[in-house]
């Protein structure tokens, strides 16, 4: 790569850094472009491949769930703080926050700063006994992410790289869209993919989908018009004397291919599934002018356009010094986006199709860290903690499980992580007994069973 001093007069946009292919020159952007936006091309251009290690059991199986929103509470929310309040434990275990409000649904009670989630407590069910012992920020995560335990010897693929197979081209998926998004950016802790390889990666796009315009890495860029990439294109066309050379070229084809979806995500309809500005003032006020309420309409414009799982990586949450005064600041956040999100689905006809599924990777300590240097803050804490999931087959209005008094341990009916993604997968569709093929040439099943070793309270038939 060789840097060139910007031009302002150049029509053709050859600015910025430059790449050297074959004898020829193209801009960053031009390069990254023709390879169909980073990730995405894997997607656009990659044929479909089996990985499955025998015909699929989950063929003919009919699915509730089109499509899941995954609200990633990155760092680890409080339980007692959002879904599981504690009045009782007294203010060593509350701390501010000790008057939690009553829902729509009759005893079920949620954290005093979450108004408008109590108004649609029909909607979704908390299950307040979620556990897995394990206070590491990168093993929880993987544990909850993928319902498999930590420190084995394969890399086993998030839920949203599972669905990606099972949901994406293999079940007839023909979207310019890769089925598997995160809004804005990985988590960066494990490989997403796992063992499933890089095409079933998430498309991460980057931007702040509350600015204008929402720059999706590769799809939009900020003031580039749509005159400009024309231009751009037809620059680009005209160089290819390689392509016109070697034409046949399987290689080459794909790479054409895959060139050709991507600018037709970039100036065709698909792309503007993520220009926001389509919606109604209003109705992104509801959302919140937030990053995170922007990221959650984002996501139920790209579940309408078919997207098969959207993770929203929501940042934040760790919140080991000054937790109350960061809580006061949050949780309206978070009420406002996943409150409007749940009313937006079912206004829409699409929760019924669309499973809504919020955690984070622990919850944490019950008890106020009160001393030095923590003074207000709250730990990691993996012994028990509570996930929320709404729509796509999960009935509305319950709580499974409990916590006991001061929300330390569970009291009953324990969920472990593949519980919930076992369950998931049946609403989805996918048989939890389903065989992937692995690399090394073994195969393993999409969530482990007691016969691997794993503790288990079984699927949430409770609420499916």
């Amino acid at each position: 790569m060789s840097k060139k001093p910007d031009s302002h007069d150049d029509p053709s946009g050859l600015d910025g850094l430059q790449v050297n292919f074959g004898g020829r020159t193209f801009s960053r952007r031009q390069w990254f472009t023709g390879a169909a936006a980073g990730a995405a091309g894997l997607w656009l251009a990659s044929r479909p491949e089996s990985l499955l290690a025998a015909a699929p059991r989950s063929a003919n199986v009919k699915a509730k769930a089109k499509a899941v929103i995954q609200i990633w509470m990155w760092g680890g929310p409080a339980h007692l703080d959002t879904f599981d309040p504690k009045p009782e434990a007294g203010g060593d275990y509350c701390g501010s926050l000790d008057k939690p409000i009553a829902t729509n649904v009759d005893g079920v009670r949620i954290g005093q700063l979450l108004p408008l989630l109590a108004k649609q407590a029909d909607k979704y069910s908390i299950i307040r006994s979620m556990t897995h012992g394990n206070n590491g920020h990168e093993t929880a995560s993987y544990m909850v992410q993928t319902g498999w335990p930590a420190g084995g010897r394969d890399v086993f693929p998030a839920v949203g790289a599972v669905v990606s197979l099972f949901r994406g081209r293999q079940a007839g998926y023909e979207g310019l869209i890769p089925p598997y998004i995160v809004l804005t950016e990985p988590q960066g802790r494990f490989s997403e993919a796992g063992f499933l390889g890089p095409r079933y990666k998430p498309f991460a796009t980057g931007g702040d989908p509350n600015q204008k315009p929402f720059a999706v890495e590769g799809v939009v860029a900020r003031g580039i018009s749509d005159q400009r990439q024309k231009a751009r294109r037809k620059l680009l066309d005209n160089l290819n004397t390689l392509g016109r050379a070697m034409e046949g070229n399987s290689r080459l084809e794909a790479f054409q291919t895959a060139e050709q979806q991507a600018y037709d995500l970039i100036l065709g309809d698909a792309g503007k599934v993520f220009d926001l500005s389509e919606e109604k003032d209003e109705l992104r006020d509801r959302y919140g002018r937030s990053t995170f309420g922007q990221s959650c309409l984002a996501a139920r414009r790209l579940v309408e356009q078919g997207v098969k799982f959207v993770t929203i990586n929501y940042k934040g949450w760790d919140t080991h010094k000054q937790h109350f005064q960061i809580m006061q600041r949050k949780l309206p956040e978070m009420d406002k986006g996943l409150a409007t999100l749940l009313e937006d689905l079912a206004d829409r006809g699409l929760l019924d199709s669309t499973i809504v599924w919020w955690s984070g990777e622990f919850g944490r300590t019950p008890k106020v860290q009160s001393e030095a240097p923590w003074n207000g803050g709250r730990g990691h804490y993996g012994p028990v903690f509570s996930a929320v999931v709404a729509g796509g087959g999960f009935k509305g209005g319950h709580v499974v499980g409990a916590s006991d008094a001061k929300g330390e341990e569970v009291r009953d009916r324990p969920v472990y992580p593949w519980d919930l993604i076992a369950s998931m997968y049946e609403l989805l569709g996918i048989d939890r007994k389903e065989k992937l093929r692995h690399p090394h040439g073994h195969s393993v099943a999409v969530v482990p069973s007691v016969e691997d070793g794993v503790k288990s309270g079984g699927i949430l038939q409770e609420i499916i």
